[in-house]
């Protein structure tokens, strides 16, 4: 899952337990739709990004400056997650936000597009209560 700032999802995936972390970034970057601003054209990727140590792989690195997108990923053994903590918990946040939806917080579906249905319905769910307050 990709958040903007304030926990909003913005591309949502789905995949196999036994799928890294570092294989699912590209396909959910690519993800996120064009979102509309008040001025100028449509943005069709974020400024900046904000991983954990789990995406701290030099392919990555480069495929998001090739896009134009600013990284910040936590080293593996040279810097401590304590640092991300204050972007990170917004993760966190919406993740628990979508565990409180019944269908969502274990898995009912056997098909994969099914839960991915729902999934997509409980995001759409947070982001009208965020936006309607």
């Amino acid at each position: 899952m990709i958040t903007e700032r304030t926990g909003l999802p913005l591309s949502v995936g789905i995949s196999g337990a036994n799928l890294h972390d570092s294989q699912a970034l590209e396909p959910l970057v690519r993800g996120i739709p064009p979102i509309r601003s008040r001025r100028g054209p449509r943005r069709r990727r974020p400024a900046k990004l904000h991983a954990d140590k789990g995406y701290d792989y030099d392919h990555l690195r480069r495929w998001l400056r090739k896009r134009g997108i600013r990284h910040r990923i936590a080293r593996k053994g040279i810097e401590s997650s304590t640092r991300l903590g204050r972007h990170r918990w917004t993760i966190e946040r919406t993740m628990s936000w979508l565990g409180g939806c019944r269908r969502l917080h274990r898995r009912y579906e056997r098909k994969a597009e099914h839960f991915l249905a729902f999934t997509a319905i409980a995001c759409s769910l947070i982001c009208y209560r965020r936006l309607a307050k």
